[in-house]
């Protein structure tokens, strides 16, 4: 019997990984072999993930509390899997589904399941990921047609940039000129005076 890990990954430092941690506890990971990441599913390209996958030897045993917590692409999720079992050669616990222990059902049937269950949650996963940015877009969107501006808010143009944008039009001053008596850098005296001269009465 090899060494007992776990791995535990939240997508933003504002979430809680307790949940996780509780589980691997109860299953009794020691708190050392514990390895966490706060950062996005969408691939492996994770710093605790890849120390891990480093230390990792055969016969070793992995827990991971549900399938989306290793990770949320389809297919890296299969190819990952593939090489923990295959190349590495450890079993894997995911603790919310059962019927994925590779310790269990090691003949012909128990792969054959456990690989359809693993299929059809990895599509899940990845499924779900799309559909959480596919809200966040039509979030935005709506946001934008209720007037909710994004970015930094703009500064009021100056008091005097009328009459200073008019006479840099009729070529009485340079846009160096125009933009020391407006109190601007020069960059964003020639953008808002473009966007006046498009809309005049914006």
């Amino acid at each position: 019997m090899g060494k007992v890990y776990g791995y535990v990954r939240v997508s933003t430092r504002e979430q809680n990984e307790g949940r996780q941690l509780i589980a691997l506890k109860e299953a009794e990971v020691p708190a050392e072999n514990i390895f966490m990441d706060k950062q996005s599913g969408k691939d492996f390209k994770r710093p605790m993930y890849q120390r891990l996958l480093r230390k990792l030897r055969s016969e070793d045993l992995l827990y991971v509390k549900s399938i989306d917590r290793l990770g949320r692409n389809y297919e890296e999720i299969l190819e990952q899997w593939r090489v923990l079992t295959k190349e590495k050669r450890i079993d894997i616990v995911v603790i919310d589904m059962p019927l994925l222990d590779t310790r269990r059902g090691k003949d012909l049937m128990g792969t054959f399941l456990s690989d359809i269950v693993l299929q059809v949650l990895s599509f899940v996963a990845e499924n779900e990921r799309k559909n959480i940015r596919q809200r966040q877009k039509e979030g935005i969107e709506a946001a934008r047609i209720r007037g909710v501006q994004f970015g930094r808010p703009k500064h009021p143009l100056p008091s005097n940039f009328v009459k200073v944008y008019d006479r840099w039009a009729a070529g009485e001053i340079s846009g160096a000129e125009a933009a020391q008596l407006c109190g601007m850098p020069a960059s964003s005296f020639y953008r808002r005076a473009k966007k006046y001269g498009e809309c005049p009465q914006c």
